[in-house]
């Protein structure tokens, strides 16, 4: 069989600049697995004023960067009234362009834009006001033919239902975990939980993220159990302050640690040292913390909204989103009964392994030929 001639493609790698959020992550595992194919020649192009010194040392060997002297907030806009400048008067020629996070620029080669979920259109009381301008840029980015990349199942289909979308125009790759498992100390997750047993939440702090509720949950769990802790880690985004109000309401308060965001390897000692890990997304594209947590043998309990059944399969107790006692039950059968832990322990780790970064890499190296093929 003839080999395949070598693919040029273009990456948007602003993600990976600054705190990185799941999309970061995800967008980096990507890169590093494309620069790793002997096929592939991957281009990371970012547009920010300081992308040329940020993104340095942050590229995986083999990845040449393609940087703007021009800021976004110049950029996009102009893209949006004019289409151009296109994104090849930085990268040079490309066969396929690929934006993970959304905003795709215009350019010669054919586009493909990664929707990681709709929730600026189904719950936009839970995006921040600026999520308002998605709509409009995607429609645009659609107009000029572009092709969509999702996550799971679940998504394509609103996609194809929201947009009017043909199946060809929505493609599903599913992503490997967020982040590589690295074996944390479990001794140091502990001592920063400040206890022995402990509830974790980790991700970014924002109300589609059911914090609050979480809280509400664990205080009622806490009356029981005078032992265990909710740690929450993540970086405040934006809708904290119901979280403050949930915390500082609470009975138990003094038992909820709130850490920030937290450096990789606290992060992986403190999923190490949990006793379960709770994730009460109220909608969600993929959720990549309860994979996080499978790999290093953590338990998980999530809730029924959005993708979250599709990816986490069977290896994890599901609730309703908007049932606090549900989820105070779902913990408590979690943290006292052994064979349950040790079923979803189990459970998770053949859901992790359904999911491996090389079928990953594999799926969107044919998904990139397809589209370069139409250009």
């Amino acid at each position: 069989m003839a080999a395949h001639p070598r693919l040029r493609v273009a990456v948007d790698v602003a993600p990976l600049l600054g705190e990185r959020t799941g999309i970061g992550h995800v967008t980096a595992r990507l890169v590093e697995g494309l620069a790793a194919r002997p096929d592939v020649t991957v281009t990371g192009y970012a547009i920010s004023r300081t992308a040329r010194r940020d993104l340095e040392g942050v590229l995986p060997a083999g990845a040449r960067p393609a940087t703007s002297w021009l800021p976004a907030r110049i950029v996009h806009p102009a893209w949006a009234r004019t289409g151009r400048p296109r994104i090849e008067h930085w990268t040079g020629p490309v066969d396929v362009v690929h934006a993970p996070n959304f905003v795709a620029p215009p350019a010669r080669a054919p586009v493909i834009v990664s929707v990681h979920d709709l929730a600026f259109v189904h719950h936009p009381e839970l995006c921040r006001p600026e999520a308002a301008r998605l709509e409009p840029q995607l429609r645009r980015v659609l107009a000029r033919g572009a092709v969509v990349h999702t996550g799971s199942d679940h998504v394509a289909e609103e996609i194809r239902a929201h947009f009017g979308l043909p199946t060809e125009r929505v493609v599903r790759v599913y992503s490997g975990i967020a982040t590589p498992a690295v074996r944390g100390d479990a001794a140091t997750g502990r001592t920063l939980a400040g206890g022995d047993r402990y509830v974790l939440a980790i991700g970014t702090i924002e109300p589609r993220k059911g914090l609050p509720g979480l809280v509400r949950a664990f205080d009622l769990l806490a009356g029981e159990d005078p032992d265990v802790r909710l740690v929450i880690a993540g970086a405040d985004g934006w809708g904290v302050e119901a979280l403050s109000a949930a915390i500082a309401g609470a009975r138990a308060a003094h038992r909820v640690v709130r850490l920030g965001y937290v450096a990789d390897a606290d992060h992986s000692a403190l999923l190490a040292g949990a006793s379960v890990l709770a994730y009460p997304s109220l909608y969600e594209g993929f959720g990549h913390p309860p994979f996080e947590a499978m790999a290093a043998g953590v338990p998980v309990v999530t809730t029924n909204a959005g993708s979250l059944p599709e990816v986490v399969g069977d290896a994890a107790v599901f609730v309703d989103p908007a049932d606090d006692v549900a989820l105070a039950d779902a913990l408590r059968r979690v943290l006292d009964d052994a064979a349950l832990r040790a079923t979803l322990v189990a459970r998770g780790r053949g859901r992790v392994d359904a999911f491996p970064w090389s079928t990953a890499i594999d799926g969107f190296v044919e998904l990139y030929r397809r589209v370069a093929a139409t250009g």
